[in-house]
């Protein structure tokens, strides 16, 4: 009994991490709810769970949905452990130097700058003072519930910080990772700029973010890495662990 209140109690504490972030919902804490809530079902009946277990291994259709299930878990828990190897490589991938820094825009709210994007800001901010002499890109259009475009918000926060207007690009359309990357090469081929370029974004984004930007033609990748709120880490992991999914099956 003792075993079971202790995986109990670790199972609960995984489904608080993910309820944390409510009131915002999306794909990644509703993934982990979901998978929580199962678990904790599965532990509470565990005699029901492990005799309907027994019930359906005397079937061979019961064997063949266990064994499929097993093997789904199997590879799946591999899968995601390989994915978030790549996901921390990517979000450590600082440079020695750069000449171009792409900064990935996130929500406004008004005028202003949500936390997530000040964190993104901050380390963009960081990130011109190491490299003085690089181009900054900074890429996001406006939401319907936006009162400016993100760039314009972001060009504002870092003039307010000290940094230098001179070196700010806007590019004020785009509303996906994939137009952020694609269209700010729209701008920078125009200026001369080669593609090996820098990105500031969230760790957890900057693998996904770096496979877009080398499928358009970029050779070398580095990073720059925002702080994430400890609350929103695990949602936005396994919500990136979707949509790395979704991009390795249907491209953009």
């Amino acid at each position: 009994m003792t075993i079971k209140y202790v995986i109990l109690a670790a199972e609960i504490f995984f489904l608080l991490i993910f309820i944390a972030p409510l009131p915002i919902l999306n794909a990644g804490n509703v993934a982990g709810i979901g998978f929580f809530t199962l678990m904790i079902a599965a532990t509470v009946a565990h005699r029901q769970f492990f005799k309907l277990l027994k019930t359906m291994w005397a079937h061979m259709w019961g064997k063949g949905i266990i064994i499929a299930v097993s093997l789904f878990l199997i590879v799946g828990f591999t899968y995601v452990g390989i994915l978030s190897f790549k996901m921390y490589k990517a979000q450590t991938n600082e440079p020695k130097d750069t000449e171009l820094i792409i900064v990935l825009g996130c929500k406004v709210k008004g005028e202003r700058p949500s936390r997530m994007l000040r964190y993104r800001l901050d380390a963009a901010y960081e990130a011109m003072q190491k490299n003085p002499d690089a181009l900054v890109v900074l890429s996001g259009g406006k939401g319907s519930d936006e009162k400016i475009s993100e760039a314009e918000c972001m060009r504002r926060y870092l003039i307010e910080k000290g940094a230098d207007e001179s070196r700010l690009i806007m590019e004020d359309k785009s509303t996906t990772t994939f137009e952020n990357i694609k269209f700010s090469f729209a701008i920078t081929d125009k200026l001369g700029c080669g593609r090996d370029i820098t990105i500031v974004t969230d760790g957890f984004h900057q693998y996904r973010a770096s496979l877009i930007a080398k499928q358009e033609g970029a050779n070398n990748v580095t990073a720059y890495s925002a702080n994430t709120q400890p609350k929103y880490i695990a949602t936005y992991w396994v919500r990136e662990w979707l949509g790395l999914t979704h991009f390795f099956v249907f491209g953009n």
